[in-house]
C-alpha cells in the first residue's frame, strides 16, 4: 500500500500558531479508514489489537495533537504495539514518528476497550480498538505531521478542542488524560 500523501496549506486554518506548528489540508478522495462508534451498521470485528495512545502536555498546558491523513480528523499521536515492544516503547516511538516530538511518558491515563468503537483499516481489516492511553511530557523536537499518517501536529490549547473534528471515542480519551487527580480508566 502506498503512503497517503498530504496537500501542505501552512495556517488558514489555525491562523495564532507559533513557530514550528503548521497546520494542513488533506486530499478528501484519501479516505478509506472508517470508524464506527456505537453504530449499528458497523461491520463485526475480527480481531483485537493493541494501541496506545499519548496525551502530551506542552507550553502553557497546550495538548499535542495530530490530524489524520486519512479522515482530517484530530486525535492523540498513537498506533499499534509492535510485537518484542512494550506500550511504553511503542508510546514514544508512535509519538516521535507521527509528530517529531520526544516524549518521556510520566503515567497511565487508562484502558478503552469498549466493543462498540470498531475500525476499518484501508486494508479492509475490522477491528476493535484497545487503546493504552499515557500521559507524557515532552523533552525535545518541534512538531510537524510525518505526512503518511498525520498532516499536522500542533500544540493545541484545551479550550480550543471543541471546535476540531475528532471521532467521540478520542473526546473521551482526552478528557479523562487531562483529568490529572483522577484514578486510570478502566474499560
Amino acid at each position: 500500500m502506498s503512503p497517503v500523501t498530504c496537500r501542505r496549506n501552512v495556517g488558514e486554518e489555525y491562523p495564532d500558531l507559533q513557530a514550528g506548528m503548521a497546520m494542513t489540508t488533506i486530499d478528501r478522495a484519501a479516505r478509506t479508514r472508517q470508524v464506527y462508534f456505537h453504530d449499528p451498521s458497523a461491520p463485526v470485528a475480527t480481531v483485537v489489537v493493541p494501541s496506545v495512545f499519548v496525551a502530551v502536555r506542552g507550553p502553557g498546558g497546550r495538548l499535542l495533537l495530530v490530524r489524520r491523513c486519512d479522515s482530517g480528523a484530530w486525535e492523540l499521536p498513537g498506533g499499534r504495539v509492535d510485537v518484542g515492544e512494550t506500550a511504553v516503547e511503542a508510546a514514544v516511538r508512535e509519538t516521535a514518528e507521527e509528530t517529531g516530538v520526544e516524549v518521556v511518558v510520566t503515567g497511565f491515563a487508562g484502558l478503552f476497550t469498549d466493543p462498540g468503537h470498531v475500525v476499518r483499516s484501508p486494508g479492509g481489516e475490522v477491528r476493535q480498538q484497545f487503546a493504552l492511553v499515557f500521559r507524557a511530557r515532552a523533552v525535545g523536537g518541534v512538531p510537524h505531521g510525518d505526512l503518511q499518517e498525520t498532516s499536522a501536529a500542533a500544540w493545541v490549547p484545551p479550550v480550543d478542542l471543541p471546535g476540531l473534528p475528532m471521532e467521540p471515542p478520542v473526546r473521551g480519551w482526552i478528557a479523562h488524560a487531562l483529568t490529572v487527580e483522577e484514578s486510570p480508566h478502566i474499560g
